[in-house]
Order: structure tokens, then sequence, then C-alpha cells
């Protein structure tokens, strides 16, 4: 019995989640991921699973534990400003591999990716030792040019990946866009206008916190979720394209409660979009992907719409990416937009940990004459707080600001070179566990025993 009673208390301690710890990074050099350069011998401190200082001449809480860094780098987690994460084991399309899209469903703009994200999923713990420590997670199309709605998820090794469900409403322009809509760039804006405006319609019988059905012209609805309970006695036109479901869930998107993170890739779309907010100026647009955006920078900075852009996009991929060039980012900073990476084109599943080496090469390029690149700390910014402000998160997430969530790491040397290695990942102040398959695999077969393996490796 004594053992038996011993057992269940051995596994009710493991099952329980790990506790958010007080701890002080001492001699490090601290960047901040705030677009400043790196301060040398600088102080981390973490308490509450928050930031609560970091820089020099921290003070150092009574029980903390002190973790000497000198001759590290600690910074904020990397932010994938764009991807795919828990939602697709092996991005092979394979049957049962992945839940990023619903090709047959009958829903589109309803579906919410929030419950798909898998925390255990190989490519989480994967990124994350690498440094990861949130994602903005987007579902891809199905069957017309609304994906659904995205999320944030942190990268922790527990059950509760989700940050921010229903953060956004992805939607495809563009080629992809043209192809899903019936075959060209117009049927793209008929759809996209034609949703909005049945959302308009049936916004008007919003249901009120209190429950009663509302019907002023425009009723507020203050929660994005809160669109699933447009009332039951609602008249709608005769002549609709969306579900029921489908226009509820862009009722927040009208209203500007929720974000419409839009892929484009030509200047002609990225001007398009930027037409339509002012068509409907109470949406708030995010551009993803945005290869050309360089060619017309000065009218994306005075829409005030942030980018997440592909970092190193340079060849002419597709007629929507003609004017490719990895001086897309630097050139859009330098006219002033507002900017952040993501990997919408590329391992958006598996290798998000690349960010880091697209902001190293941002910053080499500020060596190549007539290219444009970014400031070292910069580099950083683009990878950490900037996904953050464009999301709306900018001070929650991605820095070491006061305040923010504990996502801290401890890099091996300079982040931005890739022998560097991260030695400690926090996340909301918890230390996370650096295994992961890859690893594991690298331990199983290391030091092998010659005489284990099949006769055909033993010479």
């Amino acid at each position: 019995m004594k053992r038996l009673s011993f057992l269940a208390a051995l596994l009710a301690a493991s099952a329980a989640p790990l506790a958010a710890q007080t701890v002080a990074i001492t001699g490090g050099t601290v960047a901040l991921g705030d677009g400043s350069e790196p301060i040398p011998g600088g102080t981390v401190v973490i308490r509450d699973g928050k930031i609560a200082g970091a820089g020099l001449n921290i003070a150092i809480p009574r029980g903390a534990e002190i973790i000497d860094a000198r001759g590290k780098w600690v910074t904020p987690g990397i932010v994938a400003g764009f991807s795919r994460l828990g939602i697709s084991e092996v991005d092979l399309s394979a049957d049962g591999s992945t839940d990023d899209r619903a090709q047959n469903s009958p829903f589109s703009a309803a579906l919410d990716i929030a419950p798909a994200i898998n925390p255990m999923q190989t490519t989480i713990a994967v990124n994350r030792a690498d440094g990861v420590t949130r994602a903005v997670v987007a579902p891809n199309i199905g069957r017309n040019i609304f994906g659904g709605q995205g999320a944030l998820m942190d990268l922790g090794a527990d059950r509760d990946p989700v940050t921010r469900a229903r953060l956004f409403q992805f939607v495809e322009f563009g080629e992809r866009g043209a192809g899903a809509a019936g075959g060209s760039r117009p049927a793209t804006y008929a759809m996209f206008r034609n949703a909005l405006r049945e959302a308009r319609e049936l916004s008007r019988f919003a249901v009120s916190r209190g429950g009663r059905a509302e019907t002023q012209e425009d009723p507020v609805v203050r929660d994005p979720n809160e669109s699933r309970l447009i009332g039951p006695n609602v008249n709608r036109s005769e002549d609709i394209m969306l579900t029921r479901f489908d226009a509820a869930a862009l009722v927040p998107v009208l209203q500007g409660r929720q974000y419409l993170m839009i892929h484009v890739e030509a200047a002609n779309d990225i001007l398009n979009v930027i037409k339509l907010k002012r068509e409907f100026p109470t949406i708030r647009p995010i551009m993803v992907g945005v290869t050309e955006g360089w060619t017309v920078a000065g009218e994306i900075a005075a829409s005030g719409i942030p980018v997440i852009a592909s970092a190193v996009n340079d060849l002419p991929a597709s007629f929507e990416m003609l004017a490719a060039t990895q001086s897309n980012v630097g050139r859009m900073r330098d006219a002033g937009v507002n900017v952040a990476i993501g990997m919408i084109d590329d391992n958006d599943t598996r290798y998000l940990f690349n960010q880091r080496q697209y902001a190293a090469n941002l910053v080499a390029l500020g060596k190549v004459p007539g290219a444009a690149g970014v400031s070292w700390g910069e580099a950083l910014a683009l990878i950490t707080s900037r996904p953050a402000q464009v999301i709306g998160m900018g001070g929650k997430i991605g820095s070491l600001n006061t305040g923010a969530a504990g996502d801290v790491v401890i890099w091996s040397g300079d982040p931005l070179e890739l022998a560097s290695a991260t030695e400690a990942v926090w996340i909301d102040g918890v230390r996370q566990p650096l295994e992961s398959r890859q690893t594991k695999l690298r331990d199983r077969y290391q030091r092998l025993d010659r005489s284990a393996l099949p006769e055909a490796y033993r010479r």
C-alpha cells in the first residue's frame, strides 16, 4: 500500500504545472528587443512570470535564484510573426498530419484554429530549443478566400498553448485568393465586399452581453467570440453567399474588434488593400508577405497598415513577386512602415527559428553597396517586439520591458550568429526543457556501439 501511495504522489507531482520562478540573470550582454543596442554587463529579473527589470543597476529581489550569465547574451524570446506551428506535424499534406485547412468544410470565416493547436507536436520543442517562445498561428484557406480565425500561442512545455484565441481573421488576396474566388482578382474583391456587407447586415442583430437581441443599426460586438451569439430571429436577405455562422464571424472584423490579416505580395494588390481600408474604415488590416512592398513603401507608411514581411525573398518566384529583393524590409523601414518578420513564404510549420538567420542577413545587407539593411538592434526587434506590436501585443510580449511576459533566452553568444546556441529559455517565468526529438535522436545514435548496428553499418 505504501508503495502505491508513493507512486500516486510521484505521478501527481510530475503532472503538476511548473511554477514561475524569481530569477536574476546577471552579467550578460542584455538586448531589450526594442530596437536599442545591447547593454554589456546587464541584469534581467523575472518575477511572478513577468519581467521585473532589465538593464544596468537593476535591484535583485531577496531570495531570487541568481544565474551568472557573464560571457553570454540575454534577450527576449523570439516571436514568430507568421506560422502554422502546432497545426501541422509535417507540411506534406499527408492524411492526419495537418489541421491547417478545411478544404471540404461548408464553413470558412467561422473556423477557429485554437482548438487544433497541439502542444505535443514535435516542431514546437524544436523551435523552443532555438529560442522561439511565441508564435502567430494562421489557418490556411479552403473553399474560399477566408481561412478562419488565427491565434497567438506560446511554446511552453505544457498543455495550455493558446495565449490569445481568435486574434485575427485570415484572408488570401493576390494569386491564391484569385484562385479561391473563382479565377481572377476581380472575383476576390467582389467576394470580399459581399462578405463584409453580409456581415454588416447581420451586425444589426448582434446579441448584447445581456442576451437580448438588439436591432439598432450598429451594436458593438466587444468580444470576437461574441459574434457567435447572433440572435435567433435574424431575417437575412435571400441574396446571400455565406453561411450564417461565417457571416457572424466577420462582424467583429467589420467593427474593428478583430484584426484582418491579409496575404498579398504584388504592389498592385497592396495598393488595393489600402483602398479597401478607405472603403471600410473600421477594419484593422495587417498585411503579410508583401514581397513588392518596397515599391509602394510610401503609400503603405501613409496608410498606417502594419506589415509582417517575408524577410529575404529575392527571386521572381511568381508573377506577383517580380520585384522581389532582400532590401524589401530595409527599404520599407526607411520609408516609415511598421514592419516585422514572418515566414509565410517559407517553412512556416517547422523552421521558425530561421527568423534569426534572416534578421542577421538584414544586418549584413546594410554593408552591401546599394542595398538597404537594418541595425543590429532593429534586426532583433523585427523578430521580437515588432511582431508583438503588429498584433496589438506590444509591451506584453517580445521585449524585456518591465511588465512584459517573462519570455527570456540566454544564448551562448550573439543570437544573430548562427553558431550561437540557446542555453536556457523561460516562458511566462517558467524555465523550459530544451530536449527535442532531434536531441533524443542525437543522444541515441551519437555513441552507439557499432556491434549493435545492422550488418551493413558495421564496416
